[in-house]
């Protein structure tokens, strides 16, 4: 089978990690080729994620980096055989390759923290506001429909036995900028406080007195998956989104998330009774904006 052309994220990555485990031992890429019986250039092709490892040619990889058998190690094992094949495939028509590998990597994550400076993220979107989101950039109004139940899918990781945890900062900013009609915005901010009633997400507003540190970063998502060394940046943007993997890059998202996070009002708790709110919190705002709709 000739060498892929357009691997997806979790192939790069995979990967990605080989070659680093690789060079980390000091093992060149043909003593890599000689331990699974293939020429020096299946390993770049396959550290480029662009041809596949048999499993007991990656088990024999691994024992030969020196890769600790443990979570790590299970981890690059499942990576390297999960068919990549979702619900998500079926939007082919439609969604292209970076948004169906984000859609891929939230179904093996365990943990979403995002940070949205001017919309309501799309894990919480209701389907009138992701419709009008996607109308300002998709004049098709057919491809427009598409892209919303694409986004309503991916919210399916917040629900289920093992639903992901969920960690949305927002700016006060999404809460005022208009969305369609007020009604639309009614029901988007309705559901906010709603699906904030689920124990494993939690919801923060930014508000505009917190001063400017939100303003240096745009819309982002760090992605956990139980495995540290394996934990993903996700940046949002219409013709370059990208995914990092530098630790790094990593520990400094991760560093901004818990700076915004302590700026930030105190969670939504809608169970909590009105009068328990002698202070301005993240719920408090959220009806202010609503009722002034």
């Amino acid at each position: 089978m000739p060498p892929r052309t357009s691997p997806s994220e979790r192939q790069r990555r995979l990967g990605a990690e080989l070659r680093k485990l690789r060079v980390r031992a000091g093992m060149s890429g043909d003593t890599a080729a000689g331990l699974i019986g293939a020429e020096r250039t299946r390993i770049s092709h396959i550290e480029r994620g662009r041809v596949d490892v048999p499993r007991n040619g990656l088990y024999k990889l691994l024992r030969a980096y020196q890769c600790p058998e443990g979570a790590y190690f299970d981890s690059l094992m499942d990576m390297a055989h999960e068919s990549g094949r979702g619900w998500w495939n079926g939007f082919s028509d439609t969604i292209g390759p970076a948004g169906r590998d984000l859609a891929e990597l939230e179904s093996r994550s365990t943990v979403l923290r995002t940070h949205n400076p001017l919309v309501i993220p799309g894990m919480l979107q209701t389907r009138e506001y992701a419709r009008a989101v996607l109308a300002a950039t998709e004049p098709d109004p057919e491809r427009a429909d598409r892209y919303a139940d694409f986004r309503l899918g991916r919210q399916r990781v917040l629900t289920g036995g093992s639903p992901v945890t969920y960690h949305a900062i927002i700016h006060e900013a999404a809460l005022h900028t208009r969305v369609g009609s007020p009604e639309i915005m009614r029901k988007q901010l309705l559901r906010l406080m709603e699906v904030s009633r689920q124990h494993h997400v939690t919801v923060q507003i930014y508000p505009f007195e917190a001063g400017i540190y939100a303003a240096h970063s745009r819309s982002f998502v760090l992605f956990g998956t139980g495995v540290p060394d394996l934990d993903t940046v996700y940046l949002e943007h219409p013709t370059d989104s990208q995914f990092l993997w530098d630790g790094v890059q990593l520990d400094e998202y991760a560093k901004m998330f818990e700076r915004l996070a302590e700026l930030a009002l105190a969670p939504v708790d809608p169970e909590s009774s009105p009068e328990s709110h002698a202070s301005r919190d993240s719920l408090s705002l959220i009806q202010h904006v609503m009722y002034t709709l």
